[in-house]
């Protein structure tokens, strides 16, 4: 099973047209407290153990993290491990985020 790859912008569209999408944001705690897009689940990839079988599995799961390295790893463990079959990453993350759709989320 494979996941699909969206950029902020697309995102940002499926929000805009009110999609039935889930952010899951798999980076730290105090990574979030800096910045974060409005709505988004916080799942420490740290803690995956914890949350990884209580996601929705009739919504889109796009799962973002600061650049796109940790989102690549939890995609790739949700489909192939876990079963999930609606998962996508962000690509860029956070970071494309704060460039390209809301300047106002900071960067770091």
């Amino acid at each position: 099973m494979t996941y699909q790859h969206l950029s902020a912008s697309q995102v940002h569209q499926m929000r805009q047209r009110g999609d039935d999408i889930v952010l899951v944001d798999v980076r730290e705690q105090y990574e979030y407290d800096v910045a974060h897009i409005e709505g988004a689940i916080l799942c420490p990839m740290s803690k995956a153990a914890q949350w990884v079988d209580g996601l929705e599995r009739d919504k889109l799961l796009v799962i973002l993290c600061h650049h796109g390295m940790r989102s690549e790893q939890v995609a790739a463990a949700l489909t192939s491990r876990f079963g999930y079959t609606k998962v996508a990453t962000m690509d860029g993350g956070i970071d494309d985020w704060s460039c390209r759709v809301d300047p106002s989320v900071p960067r770091y």
